[in-house]
């Protein structure tokens, strides 16, 4: 494993909400956090077919592109009762506008549609894969996921994407209903972590950064 001393770090997203929550769990770290979106990156067609090829593609692309380091995330929601979908296209079942209101509608249609009525039927997860690469071509991978029920209807206006629908297993509220801190359940040199996201950072943070 190696260890991250370079000073800057391009986050290799579009999406405002993966963008704060990265910021906010390197913000213990002496890091300059720049953001794809601030840099007018491109954004790459997202050809793997799995979460670490997506996550690596949009690393390697947004180094190629800034000439920096880059940390790259890849995640999504897969539901039991539908096969694990959305799985990798979470983000294609909001559509080009982005509609995540449109997008948990569709899941739970389709979960209506398979009959995942009672909350033995509803079970997911929360993936997320980071990859964190240099310019010379090495790259670091980190998974997390957490387990969790799909409600509806959707609760609470914090988070972002389908945080409102997905209430994490061991816990009452959605992580939509859970601030910023609740949700990462994680702080440098804490034991655990809550959300995906937190747990594949806590990985990556034991693991690369240095405070």
């Amino acid at each position: 494993m190696r260890t991250f001393t370079e000073t800057e770090l391009v986050v290799a997203s579009h999406n405002a909400g993966k963008v704060r929550e990265i910021r906010e769990l390197l913000a213990s770290f002496p890091i300059d956090v720049l953001a794809a979106s601030d840099l007018g990156l491109p954004e790459p067609e997202e050809t793997g077919t799995t979460f670490t090829e997506n996550a690596v593609l949009k690393a390697k692309a947004a180094v190629a592109a800034s000439g920096k380091p880059a940390l790259a995330d890849d995640s999504g929601l897969a539901v039991d009762a539908l096969g694990g979908d959305p799985g990798i296209y979470s983000a294609r079942w909001a559509g080009p506008d982005k509609d995540f209101a449109q997008a948990m509608r569709n899941v739970e249609e389709k979960l209506q549609e398979a009959g995942a009525t009672g909350p033995e039927a509803r079970t997911g997860r929360f993936v997320a894969v980071l990859a964190l690469a240099w310019p010379d071509g090495h790259v670091e991978v980190f998974p997390g996921e957490i387990e969790g029920t799909l409600v509806w209807p959707p609760r609470g206006e914090k988070g972002f994407g389908y945080d409102p629908i997905f209430r994490p297993e061991g816990h009452e509220r959605t992580f939509g209903e859970m601030t910023a801190d609740e949700k990462h359940g994680w702080r440098p040199g804490a034991a655990s972590a809550l959300s995906h996201r937190a747990r594949a950072f806590k990985s990556l943070a034991e693991t690369c950064l240095r405070r």
